[in-house]
């Protein structure tokens, strides 16, 4: 079988979804903050076991989509956290794309946005892989179209129930998509354990918010 070069995998941050789950993992369950880089490194090893004919993959294309309040709306803490979050963004090769938060709406427009960015990019040719960091059902139509169109749809998302903190991904995104990562799962698996250990650093002291 012909080998090809790369396995290009473009990834698509539903910013809100991961936001809360590195959080939960900083604060509540004390394993530090989450990093984006080996994330990315793990995402690669797995779709290295699922599609196999390419010479390495390496993920080529990264956007992070959340929305964002007017700085005399935020307090001082949270601006700080967000400024952090974005070197973390930009240090690990992610785009940025933060959208104006409505002060009676809340968050409005990321899922359309991170929609109309996948498709350009998917059906643009760029990408053989689309990994959608998700849990959301509305996503739904967004895998089938990409798929429609040769590109294979990877969710990875996060699982826990822990009292009032919760993640989860919609059961019609899974059943829509080609594969699916449970970063959680990995906590307790012999295999993975050191790698999902490895997903996160000790920066300095992270405030609440």
């Amino acid at each position: 079988m012909e080998t090809k070069e790369i396995c290009r995998i473009g990834a698509f941050y539903d910013g809100s979804f991961f936001s809360k789950s590195q959080k939960y993992y900083y604060h509540r369950k004390k394993l530090g903050w989450l990093d984006f880089r080996p994330l990315h490194s793990l995402i690669q090893d797995y779709v290295r076991t699922k599609e196999q004919g390419y010479g390495t993959y390496k993920v080529v294309y990264a956007t992070w989509f959340q929305g964002l309040y007017t700085s005399a709306k935020a307090e001082e803490k949270h601006l700080r956290y967000e400024r952090n979050v974005y070197h973390d963004l930009m240090h690990s090769g992610i785009e940025p794309k933060y959208l104006p938060m409505s002060t009676t709406e809340g968050e409005k427009g990321t899922d359309v946005a991170l929609t109309v960015d996948a498709l350009q990019v998917g059906l643009g040719g760029k990408i053989d892989i689309a990994a959608l960091v998700t849990g959301d059902g509305d996503f739904v139509p967004l895998v089938r179209e990409l798929m429609k169109n040769g590109v294979r749809v990877l969710i990875v998302y996060f699982d826990y129930h822990d009292g009032e903190d919760k993640s989860f991904a919609n059961d019609r995104l899974l059943a829509a998509s080609n594969y699916e990562l449970n970063l959680s799962s990995l906590e307790t698996n012999k295999e993975f354990k050191a790698a999902f250990r490895g997903l996160f650093k000790q920066p300095k002291k992270v405030e609440k918010t």
